[in-house]
């Protein structure tokens, strides 16, 4: 895929500065927080610095997408409206937004100054705001064109033959609408879709109502549960929603290709004996519903798009013996990186580790292990991984502490997926499976809805099973080499530059 660097740099034909509306700023405002100053362009995250902005807090969006043809590569409009909170005096601010032209700009109804660069849509108020003052940004008239789905490039606003959908982890879901786009600043959506009668249009979250009005059918869509702009799905074309029945009180719905229903859906019938399963782990599903999307496309990966899963052909071709726990790891990301959000991406182990845990986990299990990673049990699988331990150190960096974000598969390397996984084994050897599974439940429900650190899962870690595991964990997910794996002391890892042997698991996933 084509390499990333913190943001994409969006320029102009006409230069890298773009677009100034009508408005100046006042020095009349209410003032509180000190004299006012620029908000951040980015929110501090180490590996993405521009990603993200400071200065305010999002509490909702309200966002409204319109397609005006039957066409999967169409450019599409839209406006937005965010509500959000100033934690600071603020001049102006920034949102996120690599996508085409903005028609306008306002503040609490008022004209703003608004200028682009790179990927910076930079907002000027009529009035300064105060620190702690609740306002509302609405950026009218934007536009984005979807870019076919591959696997070299697999992220952003995307076409498939049937219509398109979005893939904005980790950092691109801002090339479709204006956002504070990371995951430290998660907020509640309400999303219209408008396309033409005869196509479908689906998103995170509830149902609400279909408006039809002049050849157009206008969806709304709540998601009221907490949501990081990376997780925004919006699927629209000639697709078809199918409605299983409810898991232990949870809502269940596929979206598939119309043309493909026959051939996807019985795949996707799994999805309901997981979410018991994960239940049973973890405790209650913590969002709204729950379901799969599933695109005729090569996108190399499965994404963990809020209560819709997001799938390709490619994966639903393959034997039930790899699809099925790959589906379960997606499903565990609802309560992994969903739910219970990173507060940096330095800590995206946080969602790998636990989702690729309960992968092999569901695998073991079921029976499946043996077929999918080519080893016997559980013990089996994770002294493959220790022994690559060192390698992955040196290449990627620590499990919490990726090296570098130049390509995306620099952040979501193998030692976040199977060596965050190994983390928790080591976890579980050094208190006990029942310790282990009282800090699972623990960590979804202390932090739901929420962003958490690395730091946090620790400190919960040693309070829940009563012992200082400070040093035990950090040396796991910090150090440099491989620590010894509590109750193997046999286990050893390769010199790093030495070959390896094969992966335990070759499927990508996200």
């Amino acid at each position: 895929m084509t390499a990333l660097t913190g943001k994409r740099q969006w320029v102009a034909a006409a230069g890298t500065a773009l677009v100034m509306v009508a408005g100046t700023m006042t020095p009349a405002y209410a003032s509180g927080g000190g004299a006012p100053s620029p908000g951040a362009a980015g929110i501090g995250d180490r590996l993405y610095p521009l990603l993200g902005n400071g200065g305010y807090d999002v509490q909702n969006y309200d966002l409204s997408l319109k397609y005006p043809a039957k066409d999967p590569k169409q450019t599409i409009t839209g406006d937005v409206t965010i509500t959000a909170r100033a934690t600071q005096a603020l001049s102006r601010f920034d949102l996120d937004f690599g996508g085409g032209a903005v028609a306008a700009v306002s503040v609490d109804g008022h004209r703003a100054a608004f200028t682009r660069t790179g990927e910076e849509l930079v907002i000027t108020p009529k009035r300064a705001l105060a620190k702690n003052k609740k306002f509302r940004v609405t950026v009218s008239g934007f536009t984005a064109t979807p870019v076919a789905a591959n696997a070299d490039s697999p992220v952003g606003f995307v076409s498939t033959p049937d219509g398109t959908v979005l893939a904005g982890q980790p950092d691109t879901s801002h090339l479709l609408f204006p956002s504070n786009d990371h995951p430290r600043d998660k907020a509640t959506y309400t999303i219209t879709l408008t396309a033409p009668v005869g196509w479908t249009a689906v998103a995170n979250g509830r149902h609400l109502r279909d408006k039809v009005r002049g050849g157009y059918v206008s969806s709304t869509y709540r998601e009221s549960e907490p949501m990081a702009s990376e997780l925004v799905q919006v699927a629209v074309g000639d697709f078809l929603v199918h409605r299983r029945a409810p898991v232990n009180g949870v809502p269940i719905r596929d979206v598939v290709p119309r043309r493909l229903a026959a051939t996807l859906l019985p795949k996707a019938e799994v999805e309901r004996a997981q979410l018991a399963w994960m239940e049973r782990k973890v405790g209650k599903y913590p969002l709204e519903n729950y379901g799969s999307l599933i695109i005729d496309a090569d996108l190399g990966f499965a994404l963990e798009t809020q209560t819709l899963s997001l799938y390709d052909t490619g994966l639903f071709s393959l034997p039930s013996y790899v699809l099925d726990p790959i589906m379960n790891h997606e499903l565990a990301h609802q309560w992994f990186g969903d739910s219970v959000a990173p507060y940096e991406w330095s800590d995206v182990w946080q969602n790998e580790g636990h989702a690729t845990w309960y992968e092999v986990v569901y695998a073991y299990e079921t029976g499946q292990l043996q077929q999918y990673a080519g080893v016997a049990d559980l013990d089996a699988y994770f002294k493959n991984v220790y022994a690559r331990g060192d390698q992955y150190r040196s290449r990627y960096g620590p499990v919490a502490r990726p090296l570098r974000s130049d390509s995306i598969w620099d952040v979501f390397n193998p030692n976040v997926y199977d060596g965050g996984a190994l983390v928790l084994f080591a976890l579980r050897q050094k208190v006990g499976a029942a310790k282990f599974q009282q800090i699972e439940r623990a960590w979804v429900a202390k932090y739901e809805g929420k962003s958490a650190s690395t730091a946090d899962f620790v400190a919960l870690a040693s309070r829940v099973s009563g012992r200082d595991l400070r040093g035990f964990l950090n040396d796991w997910l910090y150090g440099v080499k491989t620590p010894a794996m509590p109750g193997h002391p046999d286990w050893t890892v390769l010199p790093v530059g030495t070959p390896a042997p094969a992966p335990a698991l070759a499927a990508t996933r996200k």
